[in-house]
């Protein structure tokens, strides 16, 4: 039962190695994120910022660098977003799951 009551307080962690990274959201005003989730196709952010559905907006990732994308959902915790899939999002995504794998200089 502690295992299973450990994992829940992770539910939203991928792993306890990953850390959320703080982005910047560009949509009508920046807007700090967390990245919970990323992949080619998307990603989740955990935001008070509130577009559109289908606005398009733009993701700066400290080491990932800026991608453009478009509003896919809303949640009560933040918003899911979609990329054009090619290869700058295969890289974004690569750059941004890599630097969260990181561990900091000590």
């Amino acid at each position: 039962m502690g295992a299973a009551a450990s994992l829940e307080g992770r539910s939203k962690m991928a792993s306890r190695w990953r850390r959320r990274r703080m982005c910047v959201l560009i949509a009508e005003n920046p807007c700090p994120a967390a990245l919970r989730q990323v992949s080619a196709a998307g990603a989740f952010l955990e935001t008070n910022a509130r577009p559109v559905l289908g606005a398009s907006v733009e993701l700066h990732h400290p080491e990932a660098g800026a991608i453009e994308a478009e509003v896919s959902s809303l949640a009560d915790d933040g918003i899911g977003l979609a990329f054009i899939t090619s290869e700058r999002s295969v890289a974004f995504a690569l750059a941004a799951i890599a630097a969260d794998m990181s561990r900091p200089a000590a």
